[in-house]
């Protein structure tokens, strides 16, 4: 009851989530950072910003979308120039098949609008024309703004920092400590690296269940350079919101380790952020990292190994002896 009344002190109101833990949905933040949340109540496009969802999705969905747009636009005006009548184009041979009649207005779209214009296929009289004229401007429209979107993720700051895939409780100047293990992954510097942890736990207070949040103190908790990797450290002492907890509490608390990450780029000469979240399923108990650097053979440079981001091994706890994952627990 002492450390349930010390850690319901210690929690603070200002992250944006709210305290009622039945209300919510899986996890509060995704491993890509994203909130995990879906927002009603409003049309979608109301809800959505077309411009930052086409900054932020993966760039194959950006280039496909791309592509299903300039398709989608070119079926409609060759619809158009087909309901119009194909003899309103000329150079189009009306002797062929309706599917080539058909094949030709829209591979005349497709000229106008990127204003190619190869002139084996004109448009006459004035319907047409406005048609052809239209779809031109739109042409022309519609690739600035494609050009500007690509230029825009292209020169987005971005901290390209990788995450190790598990947190740990490790053996730490004689008790414990939770430890998570990032390094950027790019030919990128990044400097003035300040971190956060923020720590969610699902408590059950009077019979209902509430949702805590405790900030984590890191015994460094900013590097000038993030040359290597940083191993993050929280010393679970008295002062610590994860204080004698054993791994079944942490499970059933389903502890949720929010980071948030912060840092100056020297290549874009600006600042970068990166967050990301780790589930009581991702907590590794009773393990310590292996060393994922080490001088390079002929001993002129050092080498990072990042592909062991998040190795670890077996680590013997003051109050544990089988190295077990809280997914293992809960099945």
């Amino acid at each position: 009851m002492a450390r349930t009344q010390k850690q319901r002190s210690g929690n603070i109101d200002n992250t944006g989530f709210g305290a009622n833990s039945n209300a919510e949905g899986g996890r509060l933040v995704n491993p890509d950072g994203s909130i995990n949340l879906k927002k009603t109540g409003f049309a979608i496009w109301k809800r959505i910003s077309i411009y930052h969802s086409l900054l932020r999705m993966k760039r194959s969905h950006f280039f496909l979308a791309i592509l299903v747009f300039y398709t989608g636009i070119n079926i409609i005006f060759a619809a158009i120039y087909f309901a119009i009548g194909v003899e309103h184009l000329s150079g189009i041979d009306q002797s062929r098949s309706t599917f080539d009649e058909v094949m030709s207005a829209f591979f005349f779209s497709s000229q106008t609008l990127t204003t190619v214009g190869y002139g084996h296929v004109a448009p006459t009289g004035m319907l047409t024309n406005i048609v052809a004229s239209t779809e031109s401007l739109l042409g022309i429209l519609a690739f600035a703004v494609v050009t500007g979107l690509i230029y825009g993720r292209f020169s987005r700051p971005k901290a390209y920092i990788l995450f190790s895939d598990n947190i740990l409780i490790a053996p730490y100047k004689g008790g414990k400590a939770l430890m998570l293990r990032v390094a950027t992954y790019k030919n990128n510097h990044l400097t003035e690296v300040e971190a956060q942890i923020t720590i969610a736990l699902h408590l059950n207070e009077g019979g209902k269940m509430v949702t805590r949040f405790y900030p984590a103190a890191l015994e460094i908790a900013q590097v000038n350079s993030l040359a290597l990797n940083w191993t993050m450290v929280h010393n679970i002492t008295e002062d610590s919101p994860l204080y004698q907890y054993s791994l079944a509490e942490l499970t059933e608390a389903r502890i949720e380790v929010m980071v948030y990450i912060k840092a100056f780029d020297d290549h874009f000469s600006n600042t970068v952020q990166q967050r990301t979240s780790y589930t009581h399923q991702q907590l590794i108990y009773g393990a310590r990292y292996v060393p994922m650097f080490e001088r390079s053979p002929d001993g002129d440079y050092t080498v990072l190994e990042l592909d062991k981001i998040s190795a670890y091994e077996p680590a013997e706890l003051p109050d544990t002896i089988a190295v077990s994952s809280a997914q293992e627990t809960g099945r």
